[in-house]
Formats: C-alpha cells, sequence, structure tokens
C-alpha cells in the first residue's frame, strides 16, 4: 500500500539562467546560453519527487490566481500530486525563484515567495483531513505555517521529516516538536549550528548542535558530492554518493530528502534509505532543472542496479 505523504511547503515559478560566470556589480554580461521558465519551489520539488518515486502525494500549498499557479496546478496533477489542499490567492502572486546557473553546476537562488508567505495555520489544518502516514516540511514558507504542521502532527502521532532549507540563524528550531529525521545540507547546518560540516569531527559537532536544539531520531547532513551524513546521537555514519555528471544542482537536495523521506518509511532502515537517497540526487544533478530532473522508481531502480547497489 502506498505511503501517503502529506508536504507543507512553498510552490514558485523558477526563472532560471544559465551563464558562463557571474558578472561583477555595474557590469552587464550578454549571454549565449539559455534562459527558460521552469517548475520549481522547494516543496513542489518534494511532492512531485515523491509522487514519481511511487508515493501517494498530497500537497498543502498557496498558487496565485494568476497564469502561473495555473500551469503549477494543472503540471501537479498531471504527475499525479494530491492538489486539494493547494489554496488559491486572489490578492499575492504565485512565488518566483530566480536561479543562476553556473558551467560547473553550481546555482544561486533568489527567491520572491508571493502566495508562498500567506500559507496559514488555517490552511495547514484543512490538509491534515486527508489523514497522512507522514508529513514532510521545508522552511520556504512562514514560521508560523511549519509551526502548526508539526504541530497538528504531534497531536495526532503522525511522524515528521524536515529538510531544513532555506535556513537561517535564528529560525525557532527550538519550538518544533520531536522529529523522525532532520536534513539540512551544508550551509543550512551552517546558519543553524554555527559549524561548517566540512570533515568528520565538524559533522559530529554539527549534527550534536542540531540535537542540542531540536530532538531527532536521526539527523542527515547532506554534504554534496561527498555524500551524507547519519548521527543518531549516539553512533555515526558517512554514506558516500554516486559518481556522476553535475550538470544542475537544483531540486537536488529536495528530492534526496523526499526519497529518504518515503525509503525510510518503507524500510526503517536509515542507511539504506540514505543509499536510495543518494541515488536519487545524483540523477537529479544529471539533469537541468527542477521538477524536469526528478526521476521515477523504475529509473532509480535501474541506476541501483547498474551500480550493484542493490
Amino acid at each position: 500500500m502506498k505511503k501517503r505523504i502529506l508536504t507543507v511547503s512553498s510552490a514558485n515559478m523558477d526563472f532560471v539562467m544559465k551563464v558562463e560566470k557571474l558578472p561583477e556589480a555595474g557590469q552587464t554580461v550578454v549571454e549565449s546560453r539559455s534562459y527558460s521558465y521552469v517548475p520549481g519551489g522547494k516543496g513542489a520539488n518534494a511532492a512531485l519527487a515523491l509522487a514519481r518515486l511511487g508515493a501517494d502525494s498530497i500537497f498543502c500549498a498557496r498558487l496565485g490566481s494568476d497564469q502561473n499557479g495555473k500551469k503549477l496546478k494543472e503540471l501537479y496533477q498531471s504527475n499525479g500530486v494530491d492538489t486539494r489542499f493547494i489554496k488559491l490567492d486572489r490578492l499575492n502572486p504565485t512565488g518566483l525563484a530566480s536561479i543562476i546557473v553556473e558551467d560547473d553546476g553550481a546555482n544561486r537562488i533568489i527567491v520572491y515567495p508571493g502566495a508562498n508567505g500567506f500559507l496559514s495555520e488555517e490552511d495547514v489544518e484543512d490538509a491534515f483531513t486527508c489523514i497522512p502516514d507522514a508529513v514532510f516540511i521545508q522552511f520556504e514558507i512562514p514560521d508560523e505555517a511549519v509551526l502548526a504542521a508539526a504541530k497538528f502532527a504531534k497531536k495526532r502521532n503522525i511522524p515528521i521529516f524536515v529538510d531544513a532549507g532555506p535556513a537561517r540563524t535564528d529560525y525557532p528550531l527550538e519550538k518544533l516538536p520531536p522529529l523522525e529525521i532532520i536534513s539540512p545540507n551544508e550551509s543550512e547546518t551552517l546558519a543553524l549550528t554555527g559549524i561548517l560540516p566540512n570533515n568528520s569531527d565538524n559533522c559530529l559537532r554539527a549534527a550534536s548542535a542540531l540535537l542540542n536544539r531540536v530532538p531527532a531520531k536521526y539527523v542527515v547532513i547532506k554534504l554534496g558530492g561527498r555524500g551524507a551524513y547519519i548521527h543518531d546521537g549516539k553512533f555515526s555514519q558517512l554514506i558516500p554518493t554516486f559518481e556522476g555528471e553535475v550538470v544542475d544542482t537544483t531540486a537536488a537536495g529536495d528530492a534526496f530528502t523526499s526519497a529518504l523521506t518515503l525509503e525510510y518509511l518503507n524500510t526503517g532502515d536509515i542507511v539504506k534509505s540514505v543509499r536510495y537517497a543518494n541515488a536519487v540526487g545524483t540523477l537529479v544533478v544529471g539533469k537541468a532543472g527542477a521538477s524536469s530532473s526528478l526521476p521515477t522508481a523504475a529509473e532509480v531502480d535501474s541506476f541501483l542496479r547498474q551500480r550493484g547497489a542493490f
């Protein structure tokens, strides 16, 4: 039976610009590379990833009552995402993310929240009528909506999975109830703990610092090309990622944590789940775009078989 996962998070239209290098202040650069409008937003990436990987994916978000909002909702529906709890905002536009992708695949993102900034506790409470098996939360929505989702999940004994992005130094982690998994990337870990996880000692220090701020069964720190670091308060393990071409890192972290959540719900094995999530992340960075780069469960299974990772 499919796991029903409620994602409470953001939805954006991404304006993606490919550049050789960033211009200096005051400099104008004429580029021969492409630009495009691509469906994105951390929550949308997660909800779509979960649907493609075989979950019963429900999405709670806010879109503007504009052309971008219409296109995004149609996309989610065509990919099997349950959109009953997406609210259409007549006063605020659909969120927009401006994404600059350099030749090495690194990206820089500026987000204009738009309707995302008005996701409310009432919106979130309504979404819990879907009776989910788990709740997936990110920080690209108002703190009040995040805390409401966590509160309603705790009240119903529903496990909470947190992708801790985008993070900020004053994020109120202490207000969250006990989590199943919290998963920041390197920069998010630095923001939340003041520790850059650039070696094994700092990974342990950072993971311990996170657990001092919010109780969680597991901390899983995403380390990009180095893999992911697991810590449960007593034991730690670094799970290397798979080798692959890096075209665009957009949505890789969202897809990683989505895959981690689903595989963990299915197996209860944190190490196996991180390996599965590493495979998904590798597939995502090998393609351009956000939602367009998300793999299906069959593609992930084929990848793992080819790498002898089953």
